[in-house]
């Protein structure tokens, strides 16, 4: 059984969002077209508080792009985004989320923050999108969305750890490059994780294919 997922394709991280990743829109369109050739599709949901720790505003004397100490873990400092049940937490409105399968919403403690779809920064807790992918008996995963240089790097990494066939559709990301090269640079590590790097189409050939 194969699963596509979507990393955390929300309204603050297209452009004019409070976290803009640029061009974050684009990768829209290449997951609608995914999404019509899988039967298992999740999303993944940024759901802060708006107390986060990874917040900017809530370090006194800190400023975004700040890093700090939080609760044992390095942590970059981000403006305010993806506050839970605000707009900008919303999926971006052309996301087809009919045909979502299930939403697994992460971030949601204050005192740690949580890039991958599968555990927070410091893995001390499971979000519950391995259970779900185990359970419906998921070999091999397919990865889109933002950005590529935290969200979706992290959630590449963990779902090899975890033992699924991980590929990597590179239309379908868009990357923050807080530091010029970040994405190049995650791209690399994905790949040296043993994660593949599978275009849209060849994707959708393969699925088409009878059993």
């Amino acid at each position: 059984m194969e699963a596509l997922i979507l990393v955390d394709v929300q309204n603050d991280f297209v452009p004019s969002g409070a976290l803009a990743v640029p061009a974050g829109n684009e990768v829209v369109p290449v997951a609608n077209r995914l999404m019509t050739s899988f039967e298992l599709v999740f999303a993944t949901q940024d759901w802060h508080p708006a107390n986060h720790g990874s917040f900017a505003s809530q370090h006194p004397g800190r400023v975004v792009g700040d890093v700090v100490d939080l609760n044992g873990l390095e942590q970059h400092l981000w403006p305010d985004h993806c506050v839970q049940g605000t707009p900008g937490a919303a999926f971006i409105d052309s996301l087809d989320t009919s045909r979502l399968t299930g939403i697994i919403r992460k971030g949601m403690d204050p005192g740690v923050d949580s890039y991958s779809g599968f555990f927070d920064n410091g893995h001390r807790q499971a979000t519950g999108l391995g259970e779900a992918l185990t359970e419906r008996g998921v070999r091999d995963v397919y990865l889109v969305g933002l950005a590529t240089d935290y969200c979706v790097k992290f959630t590449a990494l963990d779902a090899a750890k975890l033992g699924f066939r991980t590929s990597l559709v590179p239309e379908g990301v868009r990357g923050v490059e807080v530091q010029a090269g970040d994405c190049e640079r995650s791209i690399e590590e994905i790949r040296a994780a043993g994660v593949s790097m599978v275009h849209a189409e060849t994707v959708m050939q393969r699925q088409q294919r009878p059993l």
